[in-house]
């Protein structure tokens, strides 16, 4: 039997998640439910269903895990303690300095319901998440890491948007070779923020608009782009859509370490990812949680988890035997 999958938010991230359940023959796609009106939604399987998302309460029996594909900001927060009560649940909720008080918060609704609820799942946090745990407990004397980029970051290009006189932007976080190149020879920097990003933007002034001030602004915007080294172009509507209308990104995630009786011996751990399209590769690792949470919860297990909590083989199609043959 395939595990009945719902898509609650059908933005890129739904999309992904769309296309992913696609590509795993043990999945199907059961329906979708958004905020818009139903019938502008368009899927992209034939056969799909979509629904108003008053419309979920009335449909667990035909979901066996809901992904929930909204914003960190104000929907995962409300939305997942909500359905976490209702469906087996998987987010991708990325504010860090808040995952606890998340986890509280979806773990009480989800062990009320009896369900499965996996949160911060993705790349980072998620992935990274993971690799950084494997490096902490192998190296113990060590220093970590985190790199981010090349790639754009959605929520500084919305921040662009919003300046006044811009009419669109893109914003690209990029690592500092210099930093990265001390790191990889083992040399323990301590690295400010400014020493490990450059940030670059791609910014489409309104017609008349004072670009010096547009500069000004985002270059001096705190919690965003005044600790780092930014650089602004401005160019055409035409030259923004041809070149950045992607959604890229990636990273590193390195530990620097010593063994031996005096630290005489350096190691170093790297994980890295080169990504296409943020959105889809976030939405593939979605899917193979989701999974996870449909395992979990067929063994009678409830409530919040982390991807710290779940086994490796949780995650795959294989079967245990398959996985000692071929990947261990």
């Amino acid at each position: 039997m395939s595990i009945r999958i719902g898509i609650l938010g059908y933005g890129n991230l739904g999309k992904g998640v769309e296309c992913a359940v696609m590509q795993n023959p043990d999945m199907e796609l059961a329906a979708v439910f958004t905020r818009r009106a139903p019938e502008s939604v368009q899927t992209l399987t034939e056969g799909v269903k979509v629904y108003s998302i008053e419309d979920a309460k009335n449909m667990t029996e035909q979901i066996d895990v809901m992904i929930l594909c909204g914003g960190s900001a104000t929907d995962l927060p409300e939305q997942t303690p909500v359905f976490g009560k209702l469906f087996n649940t998987v987010n991708s909720f990325d504010t860090h300095a808040k995952i606890p008080e998340h986890f509280a918060a979806v773990d009480a609704a989800a062990k009320g319901g009896k369900k499965v609820s996996i949160i911060s799942v993705g790349w980072d946090p998620g992935m990274f998440s993971l690799n950084r745990l494997y490096a902490n407990a192998i190296l113990t004397d060590g220093v970590d890491y985190t790199f981010w980029g090349k790639g754009v970051s959605q929520g500084h290009s919305d921040a662009i948007r919003r300046i006044e006189g811009v009419k669109d932007g893109k914003q690209y976080t990029i690592p500092k070779e210099e930093a990265l190149r001390a790191v990889r020879a083992g040399e323990n920097p301590a690295l400010t923020t400014r020493e490990k990003h450059l940030r670059e933007c791609f910014v489409v002034a309104e017609e008349g608009a004072d670009q010096a001030k547009i500069e000004e602004a985002i270059k001096s915007m705190p919690n965003y782009f005044d600790e780092y080294d930014t650089i602004v172009h401005f160019i055409s509507e035409e030259e923004l859509k041809a070149n950045h209308s992607g959604i890229p990104h990636g990273g590193f995630v390195i530990r620097s370490g010593k063994t031996g009786l005096h630290g005489e011996n350096q190691h170093l751990i790297e994980y890295s990812l080169k990504l296409d399209s943020n959105p889809e590769f976030t939405a593939s690792v979605l899917v193979a949680y989701a999974r996870a949470a449909y395992r979990l919860a067929q063994e009678g297990a409830c409530g919040c988890k982390t991807v710290f909590d779940i086994a490796p083989a949780y995650l795959s199609a294989k079967s245990p035997e398959e996985l000692r043959s071929h990947l261990l």
